[in-house]
């Protein structure tokens, strides 16, 4: 056995082995996989406990007390915990796992894995507004590094290790093999090889599978074909992602801005994010958690304008200042929120301006969604 696995460690020191690779890139997926349904079972079942159901998305029914309290003190003791661990060991999602390919030899810590697996799974399930992909992208890097690292591994094969972790992460959480491929060639790679192509591929379509195999759910939005009802809609639908990029430009701001006080203690810091979330959700509880139960609704048309403007506002403001203070949560699930209630009013008010032109707001909807996410995490494709 040790002569097989020293035999492999050879094959990838050769940056063409495609055949080792290519294994390596399938039980990357698998383990992505696990570890990113582990960490949704655990928000489902954190979230229950307190009377959430749905996933762990249905705060919208929870008495209105229980709507403030929740985030708010959830978040101070959220911030009791990172107050006894190193300022290194708080790092996590995408930010960290980029940080680390880039000056650490890809070398993910288990300890901050354990911090974002069981942070994040406690913040999400006491209702801050974050998503799940930022920590299953982390995670599937996490274990993947540390599957590489306790097999002794070379360094470049860790670096392509954590590429198939992350795609298998993506692919998991949205059951689309083909966006986590995306994602990880164009956020965490950065650079498109055969060689680097190939085992994401096949991490991610095993992930996926992984995925589909033990929580059978489908895909995550069920969207049907949107056809573009005139080429007119054209400088209106450029319109809406220039409303995209300022959001998104307004949510870095305010995160950058929350950063600024990183020198305050850390329960301070998640205890005024805490009650800021829970104050907003007293008002709109829609921004509770990840927040898909709302972006389904709004694919449905089930929301109002005003309803819209006002989830999209408070979202941003609650998921900025969460992530600026560093809570341990991701930004692709409220980003696709927040385009997903622009677009759908830029299509209610485009019906009301134009009706004889626009397009149905679906289609505004699933254009917001990904201009938004692409503003986000510099991601066109």
């Amino acid at each position: 056995m040790r002569n097989l696995l020293d035999n492999y460690r050879r094959h990838l020191t050769n940056y063409d082995s495609l055949l080792a690779y290519s294994l390596l890139g399938i039980v990357g997926g698998v383990a992505s996989g696990l570890v990113v349904l582990t960490f949704e079972w655990s928000i489902t079942a954190l979230a229950g406990l307190w009377g959430v159901a749905g996933g762990g998305e249905f705060f919208e029914v929870l008495p209105r007390w229980q709507l403030f309290a929740l985030p708010a003190g959830g978040a101070l003791l959220l911030g009791l915990a990172y107050h006894l661990l190193a300022p290194e060991d708080r790092e996590t999602g995408i930010v960290h796992v980029l940080s680390r390919m880039h000056s650490h030899y890809s070398v993910l810590p288990l300890r901050n894995a354990l911090v974002q697996f069981i942070g994040g799974a406690f913040a999400l399930a006491t209702g801050q507004s974050g998503g799940r992909e930022g920590p299953g992208v982390h995670l599937g890097g996490a274990v993947n590094s540390q599957i590489g690292q306790h097999l002794g591994l070379p360094n470049n094969s860790l670096r392509v290790l954590i590429a198939c972790g992350t795609a298998g992460g993506i692919a998991s959480a949205f059951n689309t093999p083909l966006a986590g491929v995306i994602f990880a060639m164009e956020v965490i790679v950065a650079e498109y090889s055969v060689v680097g192509f190939i085992p994401v591929i096949l991490a991610a379509v095993a992930a996926s599978a992984v995925s589909r195999s033990l929580s059978p759910g489908g895909a995550l939005f069920d969207i049907p074909p949107l056809p573009l009802n005139s080429l007119l809609e054209i400088p209106y639908l450029a319109l809406l992602g220039i409303f995209c990029g300022v959001s998104v430009i307004v949510f870095i701001s305010i995160s950058r801005f929350a950063a600024r006080f990183a020198h305050w203690p850390v329960s301070v810091r998640f205890t005024i994010a805490g009650l800021l979330t829970g104050s907003l959700a007293l008002w709109v509880p829609e921004i509770l958690g990840i927040g898909y139960d709302t972006l389904n609704l709004a694919l449905q048309g089930e929301l109002a304008l005003t309803a819209l403007l006002l989830i999209a506002l408070c979202k941003l403001l609650a998921t900025a200042t969460s992530c600026g203070v560093g809570m341990p949560i991701g930004v692709i699930g409220p980003n696709l929120l927040i385009g997903a209630c622009l677009g759908g009013a830029m299509g209610v008010a485009g019906g009301q301006i134009a009706p004889e032109l626009a397009s149905h707001p679906t289609l505004y909807i699933v254009v917001g969604m990904a201009a938004t996410m692409a503003a986000a995490v510099n991601a066109p494709l």
